[in-house]
């Protein structure tokens, strides 16, 4: 639109310039010469106007339409980048939740068989209470 309404006030403009430095009631144009009334000049005139008026009206309505598309634009860029932060705390939130849940586990596997071997000396012990071989042979077989 805004093309096409330069295009236009461009034709109003040059129209009106050919107007203004012709010296006589002829016009040459293209090749062709042409010597308009008074009734044919107005309309000429009238039809430079409109043509001018046309295309700054033209102009006007791709300027704010194109303004319309970079607001609408920057307001989908804003809203998709706080997307993207919302998305990426959320993330950090599970990362930090995977984290505590891998070291517990890792905690658990280590504390077990620590676990297991501590209640097998109590068992030994509470069996064979002056048994100290018993207690340090399963201990034993524990650590394999």
């Amino acid at each position: 639109m805004i093309f096409l309404g330069l295009l236009l006030v461009i034709l109003g403009a040059g129209a009106a310039i050919l107007v203004f430095t012709e010296e006589g009631t002829g016009y040459d144009v293209f090749g062709y010469t042409f010597q308009p009334d008074h009734i044919e000049m107005f309309l000429a005139g009238a039809a430079a106007s409109a043509t001018l008026l046309l295309g700054l009206w033209l102009i006007t309505l791709g300027s704010r339409r194109a303004a319309r598309q970079r607001r609408a634009l920057r307001g989908a860029r804003a809203d998709a980048s706080h997307r993207v932060a919302e998305l990426e705390k959320e993330k950090r939130r599970l990362q930090e939740k995977l984290d505590k849940e891998q070291e517990t586990s890792r905690r658990a596997a280590v504390d077990e068989p620590t676990e297991r071997r501590t209640a097998d000396r109590r068992a030994a012990t509470a069996a064979n209470p002056g048994d100290d071989r018993l207690v340090a042979g399963r201990a034993e077989e524990t650590r394999r």
